[in-house]
């Protein structure tokens, strides 16, 4: 959750789903958003939010995970970046260019 901000239609829908979850099945959920950043992804519906969050966090553990990504270790792999970030990534068949990463960018290099 978080990559698009929801409808409020599909907002609503989820609630419906946690609501009649809540208390008698598991719900597992992953997200890059920190809980003061979920009404931004419904819309900045702050209602909608709260009344998810209260209801997913009543008997929940949480596990924050935090570290670096690895679709981000395994591009920056695929890309050859060295420890440093320096690379040389080739462009339409030129010769290629050097490209700089910066803690969690992701490198993209235009022609």
């Amino acid at each position: 959750m978080g990559y698009l901000p929801f409808e409020p239609r599909q907002a609503n829908l989820l609630f419906q789903l946690i609501a009649r979850r809540y208390e008698t099945k598991s719900v597992i959920l992953t997200t890059n958003k920190s809980f003061g950043q979920w009404a931004e992804i419904f819309g900045g519906d702050t209602a909608v939010a709260s009344a998810i969050l209260d209801r997913l966090l009543h008997h929940a553990t949480v596990v924050n995970i935090r570290g670096h990504s690895y679709r981000l270790k395994d591009r920056q792999n695929a890309l050859g970046l060295t420890a440093g970030g320096a690379a040389t990534v080739p462009q339409n068949g030129s010769q290629g260019r050097k490209s700089r990463a910066r803690g969690g960018d992701a490198v993209k290099t235009t022609g």
